[in-house]
């Protein structure tokens, strides 16, 4: 049949056999596509960067990388012995686990293994290229790398497989991490987020507050040190913690973020903040005088005998022995003069019964009922750090007020936002909360806290070149089960501020369900020392006992001070790394510093005249 001149039956065929070649190789070339291995050469393409979590000094705590998921179509293998006996080997799964896989479940498609390295990658491509394997696809997924594994671990927090926060900074700061990507498609970039946290503090008090924990066979450990002029938190740790790494194989308890979460009765630490507050609402005064003899005992108007027992018959004493023999008899004396109604405010004036607006998830508010609902006992129970239940940021932070003049300041773990390319959107600066004591109050309880480090219940705590104003505290837990108060569970806790003439530092402990020694002047006192120790060191603040190197014809070079070079080289042995830093900005010599600690090597000599273009090796150990 002819249709006209061109069109015929001829042609229409041939057409039509002519489209459907074309059809079918683009149906083989998708085919292959989609079955075969991807390129080695190939790379993902990224729509969302995800920003730095990094520690104050630059260190990096969590970082975006790309991982690999190992996706297979069953249907695509042709042998699956030989399928699996080439990947079994760089995926490290048996042979039999790879053929079970193969050859059950009702999906023709499945994940092999997920989430693995570059480097894995690279051996499986190897591995299909070699033997020609289809079936097997890697697909790219953007993960979290955290270099220090579980320093810091509860405030940098951990990112789910959805690239969502789960907890911590991960989660607090997810829209500024990984903003939104946009309607259009375009890539977003997140800001990068540094923390106030320093990583060396940080390391030295998780390994301090481990030991404490194994030592003391407690259920948990929490310490917090901060800024005392800027609220900046140093080091937050909660121990257990865990391996943000290996975060899924972690259990419940090292995953709780105590110091935030958890709320608890602090017991006598709490007394330098309502013997703070009765002074200054002129309860008692620094020379009044009280006499306990073991128990502070009144009788209601129902006939009903109310009795607060003490550690021991102190006798007469004032408010600064009250806090040094940390005396129940006197506390529950001087809270009897205070009202009811004025002592809560001041209270709530240092935050308690409040969140502390800490850039964390889940933060506890704590129990801290208004007055209307205390009973004739609350008073003095609450001065004592019962009835009352706190969080250990509340209580850092309500510490800020007595070590910065009676001004309350807001804590943070928010240095500094800044973009990928180092332009800063955001530097925190201190943020006042107000008022809450006069200078001579605080000024006051520091001196009642530093007699406590020097002869009373915090001797422990002690420094020896440094003061320190310290109070501990040893609180009964509640019962649960029976009510009450149980007679084996307890909370030792410790407080230091230091130094205490110049407060620089907040360093608080929480030891919780120690077994056998429970006191806290004996088992969380010494924790105190030690860490401050280790700060003070870091630091480099001042010791009293500290002493000049000088050698002969050599100009003395104080630990404490930042070295400054002249005319010939010091000696340096002994110097601390931080005193060193300002010579590395110097253009006219060559500074290299090798290793942390103290200088323990140095070329060239002392005596040797400083000569434009010299070259300084120091070695520190």
């Amino acid at each position: 049949m002819q249709v006209n001149g061109f069109v015929s039956r001829t042609r229409l065929v041939i057409l039509a056999v002519i489209l459907s070649l074309i059809a079918a190789a683009m149906i083989f070339s998708f085919g292959k596509t989609m079955l075969g291995p991807k390129a080695d050469d190939s790379q993902p393409r990224i729509t969302v960067e995800r920003g730095s979590i990094l520690d104050r000094n630059g260190k990096i705590l969590a970082v975006q990388t790309t991982l690999y998921n190992i996706a297979i179509t069953r249907s695509a293998i042709a042998d699956k012995g030989a399928f699996a006996r080439a990947l079994s080997r760089p995926t490290a799964i048996p042979e039999t686990d790879i053929l079970a896989r193969l050859s059950e479940g009702a999906n023709d498609f499945f994940y092999l293994k997920k989430k693995i390295s570059e480097g894995e990658r690279a051996a499986i491509m190897e591995a299909v290229k070699r033997e020609k394997l289809r079936g097997i696809r890697l697909e790219p997924v953007m993960s979290r790398t955290y270099p220090e594994n579980d320093l810091a671990s509860h405030v940098v927090g951990f990112l789910g497989d959805d690239g969502i926060g789960l907890t911590g900074v991960e989660y607090s700061f997810q829209d500024i991490l990984s903003p939104p990507v946009n309607g259009d498609g375009n890539s977003a970039i997140g800001y990068n987020v540094m923390l106030t946290i320093d990583g060396t503090i940080q390391y030295e008090l998780e390994k301090i507050a481990q030991q404490t924990k194994d030592e003391t066979k407690a259920q948990a450990v929490m310490m917090i040190a901060a800024d005392a002029r800027s609220g900046e938190i140093l080091a937050y740790v909660s121990e257990p913690s865990a391996n943000l790494n290996q975060y899924g194989q972690s259990d419940q308890a090292a995953r709780q973020d105590m110091p935030a979460l958890y709320a608890y009765e602090p017991g006598s630490v709490f007394k330098i903040f309502s013997i703070s507050s009765m002074l200054d609402l002129g309860a008692v005064k620094d020379g009044d005088s009280f006499f306990c003899d073991g128990e502070y005992t009144f009788t209601t108007a129902r006939g009903e005998r109310i009795s607060i027992k003490c550690l021991d018959h102190h006798g007469w004493v004032s408010p600064r022995e009250i806090i040094k023999y940390s005396c129940n008899d006197g506390t529950a004396q001087i809270a009897e003069r205070a009202g009811a109604a004025e002592l809560e405010a001041k209270l709530r004036q240092l935050g308690f019964g409040a969140k502390s607006g800490i850039e964390l998830p889940g933060e506890t508010a704590g129990i801290f009922r208004p007055n209307a609902e205390w009973s004739l006992r609350s008073k003095p129970t609450i001065a004592m750090g019962q009835e009352i239940s706190v969080s250990a940021l509340q209580m850092v932070q309500a510490a800020t007020a007595i070590a910065n003049g009676g001004t309350l300041l807001k804590l943070t773990l928010l240095s500094k936002i800044y973009t990928q390319d180092g332009v800063p959107v955001y530097a925190h600066e201190p943020k006042s909360l107000g008022s809450v004591f006069k200078p001579e109050t605080v000024k006051l309880m520091l001196s009642y806290m530093q007699t406590t480090s020097e002869s009373g219940t915090g001797t422990r705590a002690a420094v020896g070149d440094v003061p320190m104003a310290v109070k501990t505290g040893t609180a009964q837990m509640l019962n649960p089960q029976k009510g009450g108060y149980s007679d084996t569970d307890f909370i030792s806790s410790c407080m230091g501020i230091f130094p205490a003439d110049d407060p620089q530092v907040i360093l608080y402990i929480a030891i919780v369900k120690p077994e056998g020694e429970t006191y806290g002047g004996r088992i969380a006192a010494p924790v105190i020392s030690k860490a401050a120790n280790a700060i003070i060191d870091y630091l480099g603040m001042g010791r009293a006992n500290a002493t000049s190197v000088t050698h002969s014809g050599i100009i003395p070079v104080p630990k404490n001070r930042p070295v400054t070079l002249e005319s010939t080289m010091p000696d340096l042995t002994g110097v601390s790394k931080r005193m060193l830093t300002n010579l590395l900005s110097r253009t006219d010599v060559i500074v290299t510093i090798e290793g942390d600690g103290y200088v323990v090597e140095q070329s060239p000599e002392p005596g040797t005249p400083i000569e434009k273009g010299m070259k300084i090796e120091l070695r520190l150990e």
